[in-house]
Formats: C-alpha cells, structure tokens, sequence
C-alpha cells in the first residue's frame, strides 16, 4: 500500500484539485499490482509548490537555476523493516503544470498524474539518462497511466 504524505505552499493548487491527499492517495490505488507493494507500507512526500520555489530547490541541489516542472528525490536508506519503506519526496510546480491557461481542471489533473507517475518512478530508481533507460521508464510511466485512467476520467 503507498501513502502518499501531500503538503502544499502554493493556494493555487486548491483552484484545480481540492483534496489533495486523497485524490494522490485514491490515484495508486490504481496503480499495476507490482507498484501497489501489498503486504508492505509505502511512504512518499508530494509537495505542490510553483516555480519560484521549485527553482530554489533546483538550484541547491541540482545546481541548476531554472524552475522546471517536478523535482524527485529517492530517500536511500536501507531499512530496519522491509515492510515499512519511505520512498522520497516529489515536488511538482503548480506554474508549469498550468502554463496553458486554457487547461480544464481535467486536463491539469491528466497533467499532474502524468508527472506524478514519472516522480514515482524516479524514486523507484528509473531514470532516462541512456535512451534504454528512457524506453524502460517510458513503457513503465504509459502502463501506470493506462491503469489509472479510469481514476482521471
């Protein structure tokens, strides 16, 4: 099971998707069967913020200094109990996933699902660095989607 910890600095977020944590907690339950992890606890943090602070963040700790869509960050610790696991935190720009004003409130959600699955797998530790690993993560984030669509719609 994956408990999604939601925190928000930025009321924008509320316009578009009023409970959050349920509606990110509710979301994996969709997820395939192999990222449900039943039998175990799951944790992660999602924090919707917007670009002026996902660009401080980028900065310091990517040492990049542009604001950018979704920041993920695998917690690797090994755990004392394997059935408890935190994951890491994801944080998505309230900016960019609404930087086409005309998005229904549909729309921006299938936005922020997409970049939400893209953020977890990260913390699974898929990344597209080799076009290999960008196939892989990309066939990963399409199933994920697929599965959850029902959920969106």
């Amino acid at each position: 099971m994956i408990k999604v910890n939601v925190l928000c600095e930025d009321k924008s977020w509320s316009k578009k998707i009023r409970k959050k944590e349920f509606f990110f907690n509710n979301l994996c339950k969709f997820f395939p069967k192999k990222f449900q992890f039943i039998n175990k606890k799951i944790y992660l943090t999602l924090l919707l913020s917007n670009n002026k602070k996902i660009k401080k963040l980028n900065k310091k700790f990517r040492n990049k200094n542009k604001h950018t869509d979704i920041l993920s960050f695998p917690f690797h610790h090994t755990p004392k109990n394997l059935r408890e696991i935190y994951l890491g935190d994801i944080i998505i720009s309230f900016n960019y996933m609404n930087k086409f004003k005309g998005l229904n409130t549909g729309n921006f959600k299938e936005n922020v699902v997409k970049i939400f699955i893209h953020g977890f797998l990260h913390l699974l530790d898929f990344d597209h660095i080799k076009k290999k690993d960008y196939i892989k993560m990309l066939n990963e984030e399409q199933k994920i989607f697929r599965s959850v669509q029902k959920f969106i719609n």
